[in-house]
């Protein structure tokens, strides 16, 4: 019964684990606030930030002609290739995750907010 019950308590816990639930479309409806510098699609084009098609995957700091931040350029080589957990990290204070000021100004402070924005990124490939 004890190794029954144990058992049964990883699985909730595996099962529970911290993550939250990501939903693309919440996510496009969270990305609204990102347009006034962001454009995602097949024509998307850089405006005050890089243009976002892809990101999830790609090297930091190498959309072709956009002029990043110097902190950007110090920690992109750090960072490498952006995937779920250090977009999070960045989209929650991207000044104090690069270690110095970010072009971008905007803050996603909502965790599920983040995690959903993060998914629907990832649907633009």
């Amino acid at each position: 019964m004890i190794r029954t019950l144990a058992w049964a308590t990883v699985a909730l816990a595996m099962s529970a684990g911290g993550a939250v639930a990501q939903d693309a479309a919440a996510g496009q409806k969270v990305f609204a606030r990102c347009k006034a510098c962001h454009e995602v699609g097949p024509d998307a084009k850089s405006k005050v930030g890089p243009a976002l098609q892809g990101v999830v995957g790609r090297a930091a700091g190498s959309v072709e002609g956009f002029a990043y931040s110097d902190a950007m350029k110090a920690k992109a080589p750090e960072i490498g290739a952006w995937d779920e957990a250090k977009l999070s990290s960045y989209l929650a204070d991207p000044s104090g995750y690069l270690g110095g000021p970010s072009k971008m100004t905007l803050k996603v402070a909502n965790e599920k907010d983040r995690q959903n924005v993060i998914a629907y990124l990832a649907t633009q490939k």
